[in-house]
């Protein structure tokens, strides 16, 4: 197993040098990780760190952490959900009223999208009829659904277009049109907020594998596997929670102990797709570059 890596930068970029591998860094000297086309950021609930990894409940998720990278040392930012799933996508918590309905005029990874010509999507499990912008019926829940929040998207009638049932995934990836963004929200039995563990676990042992086995994906794709916040831990605002990154480009069986919040997953899907403006706090955040093998040069990437 990869040893793991310095809780500071100045180690980090040390270790990568001692390893002389290639390294892409941005201007400032920040690593970034390799390029993708397709970038997803599914979210589960409520689960402490300590009560998943390891956990006999949930073997496809391990196996998944085992097999790829796993943040051991990743914080949610607040309690309750809502404005962990903001930061996720606007890189601020903008509010913690679980009743919230407003709408959020921030910049946002949707803006940043499609202003780079990007395509995206939310597949959200149960969400009644493409374009839905209310809350409910239960087991969806909008306030899992942040992106139904955002100005870009409630107020331009072709991106509302983009918020999909979950069974689109399907549909995508047989047909591969998988977007370049897409945010997946189970329901709240799927996402282990009204249900066990194993419930979700078994959801994710149903619906990752087409997914991570599509063409598509094999070639550039990367899936964000991620706890919105601890059950009953607030270290680092919202506790300690699980941190997944799913890609053929991923180091195998990596385990970083670097601290992240959910501004940095924020910063490595913009970075990972080519943006270069990110949204609120994810412009400062620490880059997760460390999780991905390093390409020979830029050049060698597809465009």
């Amino acid at each position: 197993m990869t040893p793991h890596p310095s809780r500071t930068r100045v180690f980090l970029c040390a270790a990568l040098v001692m390893s002389h591998v290639p390294r892409a860094v941005a201007p400032g000297g920040t690593p970034r990780p390799p390029s993708f086309r397709h970038v997803f950021v599914l979210v589960e609930e409520n689960k402490n760190y300590a009560s998943v990894i390891d956990n006999t409940a949930a073997p496809y998720l391990n196996r998944l952490a085992d097999q790829y990278g796993l943040a051991t040392q990743y914080h949610a930012n607040t309690h309750p959900s809502i404005g962990n799933y903001f930061t996720l996508t606007v890189g601020k918590i903008v509010t913690n009223e679980s009743e919230f309905s407003g709408l959020v005029t921030d910049d946002n990874i949707v803006r940043q999208l499609v202003a780079a010509g990007k395509t995206w999507k939310s597949y959200a499990e149960d969400l009644p009829s493409i374009g839905y912008t209310g809350d409910g019926p239960t087991p969806y829940a909008r306030r899992h659904n942040p992106l139904s929040y955002l100005s870009d998207v409630v107020n331009d009638s072709v991106q509302r277009q983009r918020l999909v049932p979950f069974s689109q995934l399907a549909t995508d990836v047989a047909n591969h049109t998988l977007p370049n963004y897409g945010f997946i929200v189970p329901n709240l039995c799927h996402d282990a907020h009204n249900c066990s563990l194993d419930s979700a676990d078994q959801w994710l042992r149903t619906n990752v594998p087409p997914l991570i086995a599509s063409p598509q994906f094999q070639r550039d794709g990367l899936l964000i596997i991620v706890f919105d916040e601890a059950q009953d831990d607030t270290t680092g605002g919202g506790g300690r929670v699980v941190w997944v990154g799913v890609s053929a480009k991923s180091k195998r069986g990596y385990r970083s102990a670097t601290p992240y919040q959910h501004e940095s997953t924020l910063r490595l899907a913009a970075e990972a797709l080519g943006l270069t403006t990110f949204p609120g706090a994810a412009a400062t955040a620490p880059s997760m570059a460390e999780f991905f093998v390093a390409p020979a040069s830029r050049a060698a990437e597809a465009p």
